[in-house]
C-alpha cells in the first residue's frame, strides 16, 4: 500500500473552470444532451475538485463509445457560491438561457434542497449527487429529484451497529449547525437509542459551518466526559477539531465515531495529526481490488495522475447513471426521465447500483471501517462496503413523509 502511495503523487488542487471541459460540442441542440450542474466549487474545493475530474472523466468515456442514444453529452456547470438563493438563480438560468435537459449536482444540504424545491415547482429534472439531508428523498421528497449518495440515515445505520459494539453509555455530539449536521445527529441519535436504550447524550456543540472555534468546542466537550463522541464535522472544521482535540489529549481515552471522515478528502490534510481508531465512513481507494473500482482508478489516474478522491467516484457514477436513465427514456423530457430513473440499474465503481422507485434514493453503499495513522499519513483499516440496499427504512415508512407532488 506504501509503495503504490509513492508512485501516484498528489497534484495541488487546480483552478476550477467555469464549464466542464470537453471536447467541442456542435451547437444545435438536437445532437446534444445538456446537463446543468450546480456545486459549491469555491467553498469546499477539497470535494468538488476531484468530483469536477470524475465528471470529466465520465463525459469523456460517454462521448468516446458514441454518447447517448447517439447524442454527445455536454456538462454546464455553475457555482452556487454554497448559497441556496444563488443556487435557484443559477438554476433558472441553466433552465431558461441555456436550456439544458436536466439538472444535477449541489453539495450542500441546504442548497441540495433549495434546487430540489425548485425542480419540484418547474416540474423538471434534478439528479442530486452528493448533499446528504434525508429531506432530498424521504421527509420532503418530491417525484422530480433523485439522489444518488447515501443520506445521512443510511450512514448513520452504518456506522451505529459499530458505536453499540463499543458499549459506551454517555455520548457527545458535535456537528455543524446546519441541515447536513442537524440530519445526520438526529438519525444517529434515533438509531443509536433504539439499539442501546440507556445510552445518554450528555453534551451536544453545534457550531456554524466553516467558523468553527475548536478551543472552547473541545474543552465543552471534555467537560461533560463523555465515554464516546459522534462527530460530523469535515473539511476545515474537522481539522481544526482532530487539531485543538489532540492538542488536549480528549481522544486518548474517548472513543470516536464520524460521518465522512475516512474520504480522503478530509483524511490526507489531516497528515500526521490523523486519529488512530475512529470509526469512520469513507473511501480507501487503495485497497479496493474490485473490477469495477480498478478499471476506475486505472481510468483516472490514466488521465489525471493523480489518485481519486471519493468526490471523483461521486462526480464520475452521477454522470453515468444520469446517461443510463437518459438512454433507458429515450427521451430528456421529464416526465419520461421520472419515470426511466425508477427502478433504473446502473454501474458504479463500487459496483451495481439502482434507484429505489419508491422513494428516488439509490442503493450506493459505503465503507466502513477505522481510521490509523500510518507512517503520517491518514488511511483507513478494516474496512468493509454496506450495500446501500440494506441501510434504507422501509418504503411504506418514507411514503408516509414524502410530500404530495
Amino acid at each position: 500500500m506504501n509503495q503504490l502511495r509513492r508512485l501516484i503523487p498528489v497534484s495541488a488542487f487546480a483552478a476550477l473552470a467555469v464549464t466542464v471541459a470537453v471536447a467541442p460540442i456542435p451547437a444545435f441542440a438536437q445532437n446534444v444532451v445538456k446537463i446543468g450542474e450546480i456545486n459549491s466549487y469555491k467553498a469546499q474545493a477539497a470535494f468538488l475538485e476531484p468530483y469536477k475530474k470524475g465528471m470529466e472523466l465520465a463525459v469523456e468515456e460517454i462521448n468516446a463509445a458514441g454518447g447517448i442514444n447517439g447524442k454527445k453529452v455536454e456538462v454546464i456547470t455553475r457555482d452556487d457560491n454554497a448559497n441556496p438563493g444563488d443556487a435557484v438563480r443559477m438554476a433558472e438560468e441553466l433552465v431558461s438561457r441555456e436550456k439544458v435537459d436536466m439538472l444535477a449536482g449541489t453539495f450542500l444540504s441546504n442548497t441540495g434542497l433549495a434546487v430540489a424545491d425548485f425542480a419540484k415547482q418547474k416540474k423538471f429534472f434534478f439528479l442530486a449527487g452528493e448533499p446528504l439531508t434525508d429531506k432530498m428523498t424521504w421527509q420532503g421528497g418530491n417525484q422530480y429529484t433523485y439522489r444518488l449518495r447515501p443520506g445521512t440515515y443510511m450512514q448513520a445505520a452504518m456506522l451505529v451497529p459499530e458505536a453499540v459494539k463499543l458499549k459506551k453509555k454517555r455520548w457527545a455530539i458535535v456537528y455543524p449547525n446546519y441541515e447536513y449536521g442537524q440530519s445526520a445527529v438526529a438519525a444517529f441519535k434515533t438509531l443509536l437509542k433504539a439499539a442501546q436504550p440507556d445510552v445518554e447524550f450528555v453534551a451536544e456543540q453545534a457550531p456554524p459551518l466553516g467558523k468553527l472555534d475548536a478551543g472552547s468546542v473541545v474543552q465543552a466537550l471534555a467537560d461533560a466526559k463523555p465515554d464516546a463522541i459522534f462527530n460530523v464535522l469535515f473539511a476545515a472544521d474537522l481539522a481544526k477539531f482532530v487539531r485543538e482535540g489532540n492538542t488536549r489529549g480528549l481522544f486518548e481515552k474517548t472513543a470516536v465515531v464520524s460521518v465522512l471522515t475516512g474520504e480522503p478528502e478530509y483524511m490526507d490534510p489531516l497528515k500526521d495529526e490523523a486519529p488512530n481508531g475512529w470509526i469512520v465512513t469513507g473511501y480507501p481507494w487503495y485497497g479496493i481490488q474490485t473490477p469495477e473500482h480498478k478499471a476506475f482508478f486505472l481510468a483516472y489516474h490514466s488521465k489525471y495522475k493523480d489518485y481519486p478522491r471519493l468526490g471523483s467516484v461521486v462526480g464520475y457514477t452521477m454522470i453515468k447513471a444520469a446517461a443510463a436513465g437518459i438512454a433507458k427514456a429515450k427521451s430528456t423530457e421529464t416526465p419520461k426521465l421520472v419515470a426511466a430513473f425508477a427502478g433504473l440499474q446502473f454501474s458504479s465503481p463500487f459496483g451495481p447500483v439502482s434507484f429505489r422507485a419508491e422513494d428516488h434514493q439509490s442503493t450506493m453503499g459505503a465503507f466502513v471501517g477505522k481510521t490509523k495513522n500510518d507512517g503520517g499519513k491518514g488511511v483507513m483499516v478494516d474496512y468493509v462496503y454496506l450495500d446501500g440496499a440494506r441501510f434504507q427504512p422501509p418504503a411504506a415508512d418514507v411514503k408516509k413523509s414524502r410530500s404530495p407532488d
